[in-house]
């Protein structure tokens, strides 16, 4: 009994440890990207929902974005730099609430890191353009590639097909 303190102390602290969000590599300045602005440059130029998910590594709510029940033709592009991003012929209904493609159209204009947040490993996606957070990658998606790119709506825009795409600055 006289343990009892000290044990619930570790256990306390082990979960804590265990919630806190750590990233094994955050790009810092976006110093490896092609389109680099500031913190301030991009907080001006997206609205705060963006800013949050898009430079803060944030997450929308499932169900509450724009895309995850888009049927339209066309092209997602990333809402910060307009790098076209996924195709809606790679789109499927995950159930997750949020859009979900099986596969980038260019396997170079997405990149990943290891996201080691709330107590579990994932892969996060980035736009390898502007190194906007767009989501998470997932092993559980349908053929052909097993995978699902799990993707705020907030992250993207959309171009309907047949519509020119131009990249932002």
């Amino acid at each position: 009994m006289k343990n009892l303190p000290i044990i619930l102390l570790a256990i306390l602290t082990g979960l804590i440890m265990a919630c806190t969000p750590t990233r094994t590599k955050v790009p810092k300045g976006d110093i490896n990207y092609e389109l680099v602005k500031s913190q301030e440059e991009w907080k001006s130029l997206l609205s705060p929902q963006q800013f949050r998910v898009l430079r803060g590594h944030g997450t929308e709510r499932a169900f509450s974005g724009a895309f995850w029940d888009h049927k339209n033709e066309g092209t997602y592009i990333c809402a910060a730099c307009n790098l076209p991003l996924f195709s809606s012929d790679t789109k499927f209904k995950s159930g997750t609430g949020w859009p979900s493609y099986y596969q980038p159209i260019d396997s170079a204009s997405v990149g990943s890191t290891i996201d080691r947040s709330y107590g579990m490993t994932r892969i996060e996606v980035h736009c390898n353009r502007c190194g906007g957070h767009l989501g998470h990658v997932f092993r559980d998606g349908p053929r052909p590639t097993g995978l699902r790119y799990c993707i705020n709506s907030v992250s993207l825009d959309f171009v309907p097909k047949g519509e020119e795409i131009s990249l932002k600055y």
